[in-house]
């Protein structure tokens, strides 16, 4: 039973600590709504997203209401469009269109599925629609995009890899007018979750059911809370136990407003992704979690094992609180999402190199990162093949989501807004990889793939 001392803990936790529902994500399947008329798949793909997610703006504001807990978004993700393309052919940006209309008539904030898996290969459509992501995403508001180009059990598809660097540059210069947003949207995964409720890489896996519930909890600014009324005399395992101990709270309430959100639409709970997603606000930074821990500026010495320590007990936590955790679940490291991230890039204590260490340890990878505007394609897709590397090989979820700001040098800022925040350029190696990108091809499966 709560007692007075958790209520308002709570309060103290919104008011003060910036806690969250991030989103709340409904997964759509779109299998049924494939046809060889694509016309006709894009009239029944706009009829089932507004049927089944119809209510979910409304319902998440009437929990918010209930229990004066904020959600942020209301997101849809759908099944990766590409399959669709596979049974219909014809130009995929209609697909596009289609799922931008449907999220503007729901209300929701973003919809993600605009992508294909190819870890092992392009299939009847994947190329197609890649192709079409720098138009899609310059001609929608709303459409996000991912693509999946490597896992444990397939290795990583370099063809693919190659192509991405073509395309993420592609999707900025198509958007340069509105500050290279495109590429914003965009993000290239290894291990891609089919459950994962936050954008832009959200999809809805082929194994999920038709219709289901996700919702992402976030608390930066909760954690660093507790990690400082500790104090500065506690160890780094009873720092781990604080953190611990935060996570669980946090995870409950996810799951209190996942549980409500799908019984009042009539559809399955799935998961509770608990992932320390910071804002460019003030007291909501992941990089000022590390500087609590004792880093004295994020991007030091010590910074990746402090990540490693919050990122195993924030799942440690999560799971505690819920067996439905998924996603996820760990610590964000979005340069232009995160006030500490960003001044410490700006300081120079921050750089690409540790960034990519970094994300060996935390839930995802290189995210929101303003790269030079004349930053070559192959240099951009050879980003992409080490961070898939990383992925591949420990058996994790990785990404990147990077923007060359078109016109810009390294010192220089985007400022895209919102939750994306505004990023520093930072620079990056310019010794050429072009020669290995080009001989395209496959990187095999590790031997950690080999596990049955």
């Amino acid at each position: 039973m709560l007692n007075i001392s958790d209520i308002l803990e709570t309060i103290t936790m919104i008011q003060e600590e910036n806690l969250d529902i991030r989103t709340v994500t409904m997964g759509i399947s779109l299998l049924d709504c494939g046809d060889t008329d694509i016309a006709r798949s894009c009239e029944k793909i706009y009829e089932k997203i507004c049927r089944k997610a119809g209510r979910l703006a409304e319902t998440a504001e009437a929990i918010s209401a209930k229990y004066g807990i904020p959600i942020i978004n209301k997101r849809v993700a759908v099944t990766p469009v590409a399959m669709l393309c596979g049974i219909s052919g014809g130009d995929p940006v209609r697909y596009a269109e289609t799922l931008d209309r449907a999220a503007k008539s729901i209300g929701v904030n973003f919809i993600g599925g605009y992508s294909a898996l190819v870890q092992k290969g392009f299939a009847p459509g994947d190329e197609a629609l890649i192709r079409s992501i720098p138009e899609a995403l310059a001609t929608t508001d709303l459409v996000c995009s991912s693509v999946n180009v490597g896992s444990t059990k397939a290795g990583i598809n370099m063809d693919a890899v190659k192509l991405m660097g073509r395309i993420v540059r592609e999707a900025a210069e198509r958007t340069k007018d509105r500050d290279c947003i495109g590429p914003a949207k965009l993000v290239c995964l290894c291990n891609a979750p089919e459950d994962n409720p936050f954008m832009a890489g959200a999809f809805h896996g082929p194994g999920e059911p038709d219709t289901v519930i996700n919702v992402g909890v976030s608390g930066p600014g909760v954690v660093r809370s507790a990690i400082a009324k500790a104090g500065k005399d506690k160890n780094l395992n009873e720092i781990a136990d604080v953190i611990k101990r935060t996570a669980f709270k946090i995870t409950r309430m996810g799951q209190l407003v996942g549980s409500e959100a799908a019984e009042a639409l009539g559809v399955p709970f799935g998961i509770v992704d608990l992932s320390l997603a910071p804002t460019p606000a003030v007291g909501d930074s992941v990089a000022h979690i590390l500087e609590e821990i004792g880093i004295e500026t994020c991007g030091g010495c010590g910074t990746t094992a402090a990540l490693a320590m919050l990122n195993d007990a924030v799942k440690k936590g999560g799971v505690m609180a819920s067996s439905n955790v998924g996603g996820l679940s760990g610590a964000f490291i979005p340069v232009s999402e995160d006030a500490g991230m960003i001044a410490a890039a700006e300081s120079g204590a921050l750089k690409i190199e540790k960034l990519e260490a970094m994300t060996s340890v935390c839930s995802v990878g290189l995210d929101m990162i303003v790269l030079p505007g004349d930053t070559p394609a192959e240099v951009i897709s050879a980003l992409i093949a080490d961070e898939a590397a990383i992925g591949m090989v420990n058996s994790k979820t990785t990404a990147v989501r990077v923007i060359p700001a078109i016109g810009k040098k390294a010192g220089e800022r985007l400022e895209f807004g919102g939750l994306l925040g505004s990023g520093p350029v930072m620079e990056i190696s310019r010794v050429s990889p072009k020669a290995m990108i080009e001989r395209a091809g496959r990187i095999p499966a590790p031997m950690q793939a080999l596990k049955n």
